[in-house]
């Protein structure tokens, strides 16, 4: 009988002691921020990315909705951000979300572009630690020179 605990014990003890300990390499989300210069509702030629700007990321809990994590970041001189991830939230929701502009000018956020899920386990076949969110973007206040040029290229044309 003492054998059989002690089997078990041994067999028990490294899950135990793994799943205890933070993830070696940690998830690494990736993304943008722009303006949207031409008021477009997406990114054109002419939309610029924004240093400076702030950005948030929080995981909710998929039942209850609670908040179980958030860490925010500021973007680089190219409007790039990277957010380290330590844990795995595998039941949760996870988005990345705007939460400041640097640029005055350009600091209305744009419908729909405000949000991007990512998915931050290592239980769905996805074999990189990095995770890329899509871009996320303000509205300048005003259409910047040379839009109608950029929009024109945009509409559909009949021949």
């Amino acid at each position: 009988m003492s054998k059989a605990i002690i089997l078990v014990a041994l067999c028990l003890l490294p899950a135990l002691v793994m799943s205890g300990r933070p993830n070696r390499n940690p998830f690494v989300v990736r993304g943008r921020v722009y303006c949207d210069t031409c008021l477009a509702g997406f990114e054109t030629s002419a939309s610029t990315f924004i240093p400076g700007a702030v950005v948030r990321l929080e995981c909710k809990d998929r039942r209850t909705m609670e908040l179980t994590y958030r860490h925010e970041a500021r973007t680089d001189s190219t409007g790039s951000y990277k957010i380290l991830v330590s844990e795995d939230h595998e039941d949760q929701f996870c988005d990345t979300m705007l939460v400041s502009s640097s640029q005055l000018r350009c600091s209305s956020v744009s419908p729909g572009h405000d949000r991007a899920r990512v998915t931050l386990t290592r239980f769905n076949g996805i074999a990189s630690d990095e995770r890329f969110a899509n871009n996320l973007g303000f509205l300048r206040d005003a259409a910047a020179p040379g839009c109608a040029e950029i929009m024109k290229l945009y509409q559909e044309t009949e021949d």
